[in-house]
């Protein structure tokens, strides 16, 4: 009935209605930004709790799903919109900028990542996908008289418009040769193995979906949009909109093509490995530390497909555990960057943060939680977050995947060099300057992301560990 696809759809509702009505009243009230803001938090809350509470199933006739795997998703995703908000908000703020859009705009790409993490058809995915990525394109260039900021939502835009013609001819080969656009359909179409049109479809439907999360083939735009976009505002989309296209990533392969695993494995083992090598070695040569964390983002992407590439419960679960720890340490680390300034200029580089211990040292204890979490090193996050994807790996007996993780474990030790490198600058190089006193704001949440990091983890991994399995299991898999 049509009432119970309402429901089911609550939480995207919510945040379309809302998104709707702060735009009205923001464009009619001028300077009501903290209003617009506060109204974005709280329908973001609002969408996770009716996500939370809300029934499952599907709606639409199966175009949109409500599953533990969705909820599990929005919850994360929508926590960390909010956080989004008042962050951004105070930076723009602080350069005299005023722009009640920002919020909006926020929430707007928190609905399409909603839609992505519970589509149920190539039609709601492109949908969902293309709502996300309209309103990072704008976030990105949203500090305008910047020439970086412009230059990096151009350089997104042209790349996600790659992303788009692929993901769209390899829907419609799908299409195609299965005879619908429903997941369920075309897992019944390939159900005994998938012809070769459908295998071109997918290959190009995977290209496009690592394009979206800034793996291979075509990484490269990550660290210039990273660099050129307002910190803040890279703090949002290096984590939620990672999450989501992972989600979808493994819903659309797990889904749709359950019988043809022999064949999409290879391909993931091919990106995870090239993303682990390329984020591991390119990050060498950065001194910028926004780039330098592009490359750490590719390389971190790398370890989640990895782990979905086992193709079964544990690895789906691993990297739904994976992608929730990295989103903190991501948002944590650019939440620094945004806090830390030095006679009203960014502090950006590797230099900058020399001797940062001695002045700020909270922040350069947050810092130095986020690199070694991001290293690996027990018992951080980051170490939680490695083992379950690497005990995902090693458990497949299949020699490739195996050796895959070995690798893994490889570009691990050699990232290690930039990361060690940040915390022996802010702990024992001699400072150049005074650093300005870091906003209330941005400092709070590096410091509870941190605390996130260590100790709480550890009890937060009783809680994230079983809605993950439970997540898992809701694609189908035992």
């Amino acid at each position: 009935m049509f009432s119970n696809d309402l429901a089911l759809a609550l939480p995207e509702l919510i945040l379309a209605v809302s998104a709707l009505l702060l735009l009205v009243f923001g464009a009619f009230a001028q300077r009501s930004t903290t209003v617009v803001g506060a109204g974005a938090i709280l329908a973001l809350l609002a969408a996770a709790v009716a996500a939370i509470v809300g029934p499952t199933g599907k709606a639409f006739a199966g175009g949109l799903v409500a599953d533990a795997a969705s909820i599990y998703s929005q919850v994360a995703i929508y926590a960390a919109s909010a956080v989004a908000i008042p962050l951004g908000q105070q930076w723009f703020a602080r350069r005299g900028i005023r722009n009640f859009e920002f919020p909006v705009l926020v929430v707007l790409a928190a609905l399409g990542m909603g839609m992505m993490v519970g589509a149920g058809d190539l039609i709601s995915l492109y949908i969902g996908v293309e709502l996300q990525s309209l309103a990072l394109y704008v976030l990105a260039a949203m500090h305008r008289d910047d020439a970086k900021a412009s230059e990096a939502g151009l350089k997104y835009f042209v790349l996600g418009a790659l992303s788009s013609g692929l993901l769209l001819y390899g829907a419609s080969l799908i299409y195609g040769f299965a005879g619908s656009t429903k997941f369920v359909e075309i897992a019944a179409a390939v159900h005994h193995g998938a012809n070769t049109g459908v295998l071109f479809g997918l290959n190009f439907l995977i290209c496009a979906l690592a394009l979206q999360d800034s793996a291979p083939p075509l990484p490269m735009w990550t660290p210039d949009v990273y660099e050129g976009a307002p910190t803040p505002v890279v703090a949002f989309f290096a984590g939620a909109p990672k999450l989501a296209a992972m989600v979808l990533f493994a819903r659309a392969l797990y889904e749709c093509f359950p019988g043809a695993v022999d064949q999409w494995r290879q391909v993931l083992v091919i990106i995870s490995l090239a993303s682990i090598a390329v984020g591991a070695f390119a990050g060498l040569a950065q001194t910028n530390l926004k780039r330098l964390w592009a490359y750490s983002s590719i390389a971190n992407v790398g370890y989640a497909v990895l782990g979905m590439a086992a193709g079964n419960a544990e690895g789906v679960q691993s990297m739904l555990v994976f992608m929730v720890l990295y989103m903190v340490d991501v948002t944590g680390f650019f939440a620094c960057l945004a806090a830390l300034s030095r006679d009203g200029r960014p502090m950006e580089t590797i230099d900058d943060m020399a001797g940062l211990f001695r002045e700020r040292p909270g922040i350069a204890l947050a810092m130095t939680a986020f690199s070694l979490s991001a290293l690996g090193l027990p018992p951080f996050s980051g170490f939680w977050a490695k083992f379950y994807v690497f005990k995902a790996a090693i458990n497949v007996p299949d020699a490739v995947i195996q050796g895959a993780a070995v690798a893994g474990l490889v570009g691990s030790v050699v990232a290690a060099f930039y990361y060690l490198r940040l915390i022996k600058v802010m702990w024992f190089d001699a400072a150049p300057g005074q650093t300005d006193a870091p906003p209330v704001e941005a400092r709070a949440i590096a410091i509870a992301a941190a605390l996130f990091t260590f100790p709480v983890v550890i009890v937060a991994l009783v809680f994230i560990d079983p809605q993950a399995h439970a997540a898992a299991a809701a694609f189908g898999l035992q």
